[in-house]
């Protein structure tokens, strides 16, 4: 429990842009709390799905694609944003389990 609330507001703060993320990744360096670093790899997963997809998904000229796609990034955020606030490692819906095996070095 005490590693939980030690690693929580970097967990905390690697959903919060990826600008937040890359500052979450220097605030867990030293320490290296598994908490955090659970988090920080699932929000790191959730922004680079974002970007990698996100591009070639603007070129569909149909809002039910665009919509569809920012409702599944919005939730898998949601998710793992929720678990952060509560304290839980739960890994997000369809993706989360392969977020940890590719970054399991942060």
């Amino acid at each position: 429990m005490n590693e939980i609330e030690q690693g929580k507001q970097t967990a905390i703060v690697s959903y919060l842009t990826i600008i937040g993320t890359i500052i979450a990744i220097f605030m867990n360096n030293e320490t290296k709390n598994t908490f955090a670093s659970f988090h920080i790899r699932q929000a790191l997963g959730i922004f680079i799905t974002f970007f990698l997809l996100g591009y070639p998904i603007g070129y569909f000229d149909n809002w039910m694609v665009t919509a569809s796609f920012w409702t599944f990034i919005f939730i898998l955020w949601l998710f793992g944003f929720m678990n952060a606030l509560n304290g839980e490692q739960k890994p997000v819906p369809f993706l989360g389990e392969f977020y940890q095996k590719l970054f399991k070095s942060f």
